[in-house]
C-alpha cells in the first residue's frame, strides 16, 4: 500500500519557520510509529508571487487536488499590500478553498490547563474548554451575487453583498457537524439569525431536517448567533459542536479563539467531499497570520501548526491514537513550563525559541 501523501505549503512570514518544526514531528512518526508520508513541498501566497507572479500556480493547484491532505503555514504581509487584488497572497489560499470545494471549516477552541490564566476570562469559566466550531466556508454572504459598490443615483454610493444559501449547501455542512458530534459529546448547537433573515429561517429548517432524518441520536439545539456570542463569553463550556454560516462562523470562531489565551495555539481544518479513497479533500492550517514582524527571529510559536498536523492525523488519515499522542505531547510541554516569548508568564516558565519548542514536543513524544 502506498504511503499517504502530504503537500506542505509553508507560505510567508513565520510560515516556513513553524513548518520546519512540523517536519521534525513528521520525521518522528516515520521513525517511531511506522507512519511514513510521501511529502512534497511547494509555494503559495507571497512566496509564490515572488517566484512566479501569481499566489498559486496551476501546477501547485493540481498537486493539492491529488494530495491526501494539504498543510499550509501562513500567507501575506505588508510587502504585498500594494499588489492588485487579483494577485494578493490571500488569493492563493482562497483559490485552494474554492477549487478543492472545502465547505466545512473546523475551528477547535481548546484551553490547555497550563494556559488557562492567559484567557481573557476567569480560569473557572474556561477550565476544560473544548469546543468545535464548524463554519460553512464556500457560500453565504462572502460569495453571494449580486455584490459590489455602485452609484445610488442621488450623488452617493451603495455597497451590496448578498446572503445566499441552498438546501444542499446547508445540509452538507450540517452533516459534518453531526458526524463530529458523534465523536465527541454528541451535542450540536446551530446558530443563525432566523428572527430577521430568511436565509436564517432556511438554515434552521434544513439543519433540523438533517437531524430528524439522519442524526436523531445527536442532541440538537438552535440559537440566534448574537445570543450565541454572548453565551460564548458567559458560559462557553455549555457548547460541544457549534455549526453556523460563513459570516457568523468567521466572527464566532475568532471570539472563541480568545477564550483559549492565544491564537498561536489554535489549528484549523477545512474539509470537502470524499475522494476516491474515501478520505475528504482537506487543508490544515494554523489560524494565526504570517506575523512578518517576528519572522526570522525565532520567536514564532509552532504549536498551532503542529496541532494542525494532529487534526490531519485524525480527520484525513484515521490515526486518532497518533493525533491524541501528539496533542498529549504538546500538553506535557506546556505543563513543564516551556513557552515561546509570546506566552511567557511567571518565574515558573522558561523561554524557548521556535526550534527549541519543536524539539521539546518531539522529546515529549518519546517520553510518553
Amino acid at each position: 500500500m502506498p504511503n499517504p501523501s502530504l503537500l506542505i505549503l509553508p507560505g510567508d512570514g513565520i510560515g516556513p519557520e513553524v513548518m520546519a518544526e512540523v517536519r521534525k514531528v513528521i520525521d518522528w512518526f516515520a521513525a517511531e510509529r511506522g507512519l511514513a508520508f510521501d511529502v512534497s513541498e511547494d509555494l503559495v501566497g507571497g512566496a509564490a508571487y515572488d517566484a512566479h507572479g501569481t499566489p498559486l500556480t496551476d501546477e501547485t493547484m493540481d498537486l493539492a487536488q491529488l494530495a491526501d491532505a494539504v498543510l499550509l503555514g501562513a500567507v501575506g504581509g505588508p510587502k504585498y499590500d500594494d499588489l492588485d487584488f487579483s494577485v494578493k497572497p490571500e488569493r492563493g489560499l482562497l483559490r485552494l478553498r474554492k477549487e478543492m470545494d472545502l465547505f466545512a471549516n473546523l475551528r477547535p477552541a481548546q484551553c490547555f490547563d497550563a494556559l488557562a490564566d492567559f484567557s481573557s476570562l476567569k480560569r473557572e469559566i474556561v477550565a476544560g474548554l473544548d469546543i468545535m466550531i464548524v463554519r460553512e466556508l464556500t457560500s453565504g454572504i462572502y460569495f453571494g451575487e449580486p455584490r459590489g459598490i455602485s452609484d445610488d443615483g442621488r450623488g452617493g454610493r451603495v455597497g451590496i453583498n448578498t446572503q445566499r444559501y441552498t438546501t444542499d449547501e446547508i445540509r452538507r455542512v450540517a452533516r459534518s457537524a453531526f458526524e463530529l458530534a458523534r465523536r465527541r459529546q454528541n451535542r450540536v448547537c446551530s446558530m443563525e439569525k432566523a428572527n430577521v433573515m430568511e436565509s436564517g429561517i432556511l438554515w434552521r429548517e434544513e439543519v433540523q431536517w438533517v437531524h430528524d432524518n439522519e442524526y436523531p441520536d445527536v442532541a440538537l439545539s438552535h440559537m440566534y448567533a448574537d445570543a450565541g456570542a454572548m453565551q460564548l463569553v458567559r458560559k462557553p463550556n455549555q457548547f460541544d459542536v457549534i455549526v453556523t454560516d460563513n459570516l457568523f462562523g468567521d466572527i464566532l470562531s475568532d471570539a472563541a479563539a480568545m477564550l483559549t489565551g492565544s491564537l498561536g495555539m489554535l489549528p484549523s481544518a477545512s474539509l470537502g467531499a470524499p475522494m476516491a479513497n474515501g478520505r475528504p479533500k482537506a487543508l490544515y492550517e494554523p489560524v494565526h497570520g504570517s506575523a512578518p514582524d517576528i519572522a526570522g527571529q525565532g520567536k514564532a510559536n509552532p504549536i498551532a501548526c503542529i496541532l494542525s498536523l494532529a487534526m490531519a492525523l485524525r480527520y484525513s488519515f484515521d490515526r486518532g491514537d497518533d493525533a491524541a499522542l501528539l496533542e498529549g505531547a504538546v500538553e506535557r510541554v506546556l505543563a513543564d513550563g516551556v513557552r515561546t516569548v509570546d506566552l511567557l508568564g511567571d518565574a515558573t516558565t522558561r523561554a524557548a525559541t521556535t526550534s527549541e519548542m519543536g524539539d521539546a514536543i518531539v522529546a515529549a513524544l518519546s517520553r510518553r
